[in-house]
């Protein structure tokens, strides 16, 4: 892909990919699953809440509207938040918001109470914890990344298998009230995820050396003090065309992306099934989802495929598109089943692959700022996307044009990014002029290419050289330092071995 960022900063901490990485891929997985089968799982409780308030579909539709674009439309403030106060107190402090909120929507009078409880105060706390497990996620893992990724997505279907049969139990047994008060207290366990949130620290070793970097180099001690403070929202991603194509390419696939689990179950129930048959389609859907997303997660990380990750994201989309535009032709419960079946497959390669690929374009140093602001300009999309498909419900009482209006969409999104992605933004040609100049030769016999140009002024040459010299007379007695070898010296040392007694030395015994 030709917007892929490699994850190269100024930080001496380098993602472990295990450790207590796992730990918090751990709370990751509980966090994306909260976070994303909740709007779902809510629409379980529609039909009573049309019953308890007399309002319409789009109505109800609004309360996972609402849901989804706090989790999208803070991302800014939680870039903010988090790069002012850190990962871990911002999620502690929204588990305690997404808790309130629907606590205090068991309490509800009015639809527009449960808009601003379950709706508004939920869904900040659910950002709030959101935004910062997925960019721990991305400090913790480089190399298996993908696979974190997709496992950590996994936190979805899983959730959303045991959300909707529980949602539906509590409905029974203590009303749609006692239901979300219930699911209020579970709401709880998102503090505790935010606890093992635990910050990288650089190692002692490196902070040993550091400290002795800084005594012998206080000019440079000077200069580190003098640099600005880091950007709390760096809006300087918006110059990547990568970055933007794929802002706008995902702005158009939430406007249908949401839209059939959302409406599944009401159209099982509308086609004449039972409420526990037709919540049994989330649960489908869900169990189909958790394969999909590791399995996904595993396949980009493929050193072929990882590079083209853009275009297997595109064809997710397709896939998801396609899938909801043949599901609209169903008729009964069976072709409910298949089509859940596949848009199970295709919503768990989206789901995996959605924020990997914002990774790979923007890197580790950007992607708290960009993550915040991608999910901004999907807030209005998810703000209009399924109460504009309640409007279309109520209009034309069939659910056939719903999903066609949401595959349209999807379908739309995959093409605007496959194909920009493919005349817009090219990979780089390597630069010709750059050579490999000199080789880094260490203690532990291990060897290091470096490229430089090949075009140096000889008064930087010597200036560098100076320098090694004096440290390497600064050094002697504590350690041995890494020496640098002009490699056309090296290259001329090693091709005539008559030098040396026709013996061929190693790289080593050029020291």
């Amino acid at each position: 892909m030709g917007g892929v960022a490699l994850d190269v900063g100024d930080s001496r901490v380098k993602a472990p990919d295990g450790g207590w990485g796992w730990a918090v891929l751990a709370g990751c997985f509980v966090i994306t699953g909260f976070s994303y089968a909740f709007p779902k799982a809510v629409s379980v409780f529609f039909k009573e809440l049309i019953r308890e308030f007399g309002v319409g579909y789009s109505d109800t539709a609004w309360i996972s509207s609402i849901l989804l674009a706090m989790l999208y439309g803070t991302g800014p403030l939680c870039s903010v938040l988090v790069n002012r106060f850190g990962c871990r107190p911002v999620m502690m402090v929204g588990g305690l918001f997404a808790s309130l909120g629907m606590i205090l929507a068991s309490f509800a009078t009015s639809i527009i109470h449960i808009y601003l409880t379950a709706g508004v105060i939920t869904g900040l706390g659910l950002a709030l914890n959101f935004q910062p497990s997925l960019i721990m996620l991305n400090r913790y893992f480089s190399e298996k990344r993908p696979l974190a990724n997709g496992l950590s997505a996994a936190g979805s279907p899983v959730a959303l298998c045991c959300l909707s049969p529980l949602g539906q139990v509590l409905q029974y047994q203590y009303g749609w009230r006692g239901g979300f008060l219930i699911l209020g207290g579970i709401l709880l366990n998102c503090c505790v995820c935010g606890a093992l949130m635990k910050p990288l620290v650089a190692p002692k070793n490196l902070k040993a050396k550091s400290l002795e970097e800084d005594n012998d180099k206080e000019e440079e001690g000077k200069e580190e003090k003098k640099k600005p403070k880091a950007k709390l929202l760096d809006f300087s991603v918006f110059k990547d065309g990568g970055f933007v194509i794929y802002t706008v390419a995902a702005s158009i696939m939430v406007l249908g992306l949401f839209v059939p689990p959302v409406f599944v179950v009401s159209y099982a129930k509308e086609l004449g099934n039972e409420d526990t048959k037709s919540a049994l389609l989330l649960t489908i859907l869900g169990f189909i989802d958790i394969f999909a997303r590791p399995t996904c997660g595993i396949i980009a990380g493929l050193k072929w495929v990882r590079p083209r990750c853009v275009y297997l994201f595109s064809f997710a989309m397709l896939f998801n598109g396609v899938t909801d535009l043949i599901g609209s032709q169903a008729k009964d419960y069976a072709s409910l089943v298949v089509f859940c079946v596949f848009f199970g497959i295709s919503y768990g390669m989206v789901g995996a692959l959605q924020f990997e690929v914002l990774m790979a374009i923007v890197g580790t140093e950007k992607f708290s700022s960009a993550i915040g602001l991608v999910l901004l300009m999907e807030a209005i999309a998810v703000l209009v996307g399924p109460p504009g498909a309640g409007r279309l419900l109520d209009a034309t009482k069939k659910y056939m044009y719903v999903f066609l209006l949401a595959g349209s969409e999807v379908v739309l999104s995959a093409v605007v990014l496959a194909t920009c992605n493919f005349f817009f933004i090219k990979r780089k040609p390597q630069d010709p002029s750059h050579k490999l100049e000199c080789i880094t030769v260490t203690d532990d016999t291990k060897t290091e290419v470096c490229s430089r140009p090949s075009e140096v002024n000889d008064e930087e040459e010597k200036g560098e050289r100076e320098e090694q010299e004096k440290e390497t007379k600064r050094e002697a007695s504590k350690e041995p330092k890494s020496v640098t070898v002009d490699s056309q010296e090296v290259e001329k040392f090693l091709k005539e071995p008559q030098l040396n007694g026709g013996v061929t030395p190693s790289p080593e015994t050029c020291l």
